[in-house]
């Protein structure tokens, strides 16, 4: 006589919320690894990352980055004076100042993606439904859309 399958209980936020954890530090281990090899700091490459979805204004960058405005200032100075960014007035309102990624600026971020070779094989790994299905759960869990 064969037993039948035991069903699983079901995963409690606990779990859940320590595999995030777990997962969020692989990830930000392999993509800090990746921006050195670039010469950056995380928290440049982070900035670039965000530009690769488009220009933010300084304000908005650093509110997307949760953190002080001073502190996206000295970012951004030292990636523009490595032209991985530009500032541009905004058309509408002068005083505010945008950010835009430069071509160099692109081509660094896709070094970066393509050097996290740990996320890159594990996403590798999943079958076209898998990573919709993934994609699908994030956007809900976090409320955000990556752009296309």
């Amino acid at each position: 006589m064969t037993e039948a399958p035991r069903a699983q209980a079901p995963v409690d936020t606990d779990r859940l919320m320590e595999q995030l954890s777990m997962s969020w530090g692989v990830y930000l281990g392999d993509f800090t690894v990746a921006a050195a090899s670039e010469n950056l700091t995380a928290s440049q490459a982070k900035a670039l990352t965000v530009l690769r979805r488009g220009p933010a204004a300084m304000r908005a960058l650093a509110e997307t980055m949760t953190c002080d405005a001073s502190n996206i200032t000295g970012i951004i100075d030292r990636l523009e004076k490595r032209g991985l960014v530009r500032r541009e007035a905004d058309a509408s309102d002068r005083r505010v100042k945008n950010v835009i990624l430069t071509a160099e600026g692109e081509r660094v971020t896709d070094a970066i993606r393509a050097r996290m070779r740990t996320t890159q094989e594990g996403l590798d790994g999943l079958g076209a439904e898998e990573r919709d299905s993934l994609c699908l759960l994030l956007e809900r869990v976090f409320g955000c859309r990556p752009t296309p």
